[in-house]
């Protein structure tokens, strides 16, 4: 086993330094880090972690509460924060709180205790108790994907409604008039703003928004087939159907299918996320792009930032979308059917 010593001769550099680049790297320039870490590797030294975190007052661990590890497009936003954790030298602690705010706030106490540093939450609920919390600056957290407003923490979203909007202008411009929406859980601020960019884009078309075309949904494929149903149910159908994730629009897909009609050229159906099912759907699913890595890598970044006092105000990023047209939506048929 070799020691700190050995480590700082082979790199060149003291053993200040060393200790510096493993418990501060931001403080070490780039060319002199990866020096230290090739010298690490090479001679296999291996610092003891508890007396680093005793000395800094740091665990380097973080937090991520993720309401449902099943969704796939968390999986790609766990992917990018793993990545960051790992190029900024933290440790990442998945907790699937299946959105409980028991388990969320068991999981937030472990800032408090010493246990963890910060929290990357996922859905739009502070998960500290108020005690927990400094009453000046910025909270140990960023709120990302589903966020609050105004909390005093970065938050990492897209803007839904610009895009749930955009989606809708793209049904519009193929003429269809009678556009559906299966929506997420009510008190999600993503059904908010994708409902309200929804109800725009009709509105901005002259078109009053029926309120028999907006079913709810929860974001499941099971959801998106049952509000699918009921839609199709109607004495006047949808010509075409928005659904607020891709899951309940692969859903809708199967329901459709399971009728006997077709689509696109019976019913236009479309997404939000892309995730990697969307172009391997039957047909491949048109739907709103959102960079799920990126929100991952955003939401790290932006906590380790705060947790080593390089941010003091709470920036509130806007990642870009971006619409992919597939062949799930088509032109508005002349005879619609079940009309």
């Amino acid at each position: 086993m070799s020691n700190i010593r050995a480590v700082a001769e082979l790199a060149g550099v003291s053993v200040a330094t060393v200790s510096r680049t493993l418990q501060q790297p931001e403080r070490v320039s780039q060319k002199t880090r990866a020096r230290v870490l090739q010298a690490v590797k090479e001679t296999g030294y291996k610092p003891n972690q508890m007396a680093v975190q005793f000395r800094s007052g740091k665990t380097r661990n973080l937090v991520v509460l993720v309401p449902t590890v099943a969704n796939v497009f968390f999986a790609r936003v766990i992917s990018g924060m793993q990545q960051a954790a790992h190029e900024r030298q933290y440790t990442l602690l998945l907790c699937n709180t299946m959105a409980d705010t028991s388990v969320e706030a068991s999981y937030a106490h472990m800032v408090h205790t010493a246990q963890a540093d910060g929290v990357v939450q996922l859905r739009a609920h502070n998960p500290f108790v108020s005690s927990e919390l400094p009453t000046e600056g910025l909270w140990p957290m960023v709120n990302a994907c589903e966020v609050l407003d105004n909390v005093p923490c970065p938050t990492v979203q897209l803007d839904n409604r610009a895009a749930a909007a955009a989606m809708t202008r793209h049904l519009l411009s193929l003429g269809h008039q009678r556009i559906a929406m299966i929506k997420g859980p009510a008190k999600s601020p993503l059904t908010r703003d994708r409902l309200a960019g929804y109800r725009d884009a009709l509105q901005d078309a002259g078109i009053l928004p029926d309120e028999q075309l907006q079913s709810a949904g929860d974001f499941s494929l099971a959801a998106g087939f049952q509000a699918a149903a009921a839609l199709l149910d109607l004495a006047k159908p949808p010509t075409a159907i928005f659904c607020e994730n891709d899951e309940m629009a692969i859903g809708a897909l199967q329901c459709i299918r399971q009728r006997g009609l077709r689509v696109p050229q019976d019913i236009s159906v479309a997404g939000f996320d892309d995730i990697c099912f969307a172009a391997f759907s039957e047909p491949p699913l048109t739907t709103i792009a959102q960079p799920a890595e990126d929100f991952g890598r955003t939401a790290v970044n932006l906590l380790i930032d705060v947790l080593e006092g390089r941010l003091r105000t709470a920036p509130k990023v806007i990642l870009p979308f971006e619409l992919i047209n597939r062949q799930s939506t088509g032109p508005c048929p002349a005879n619609p059917a079940n009309s």
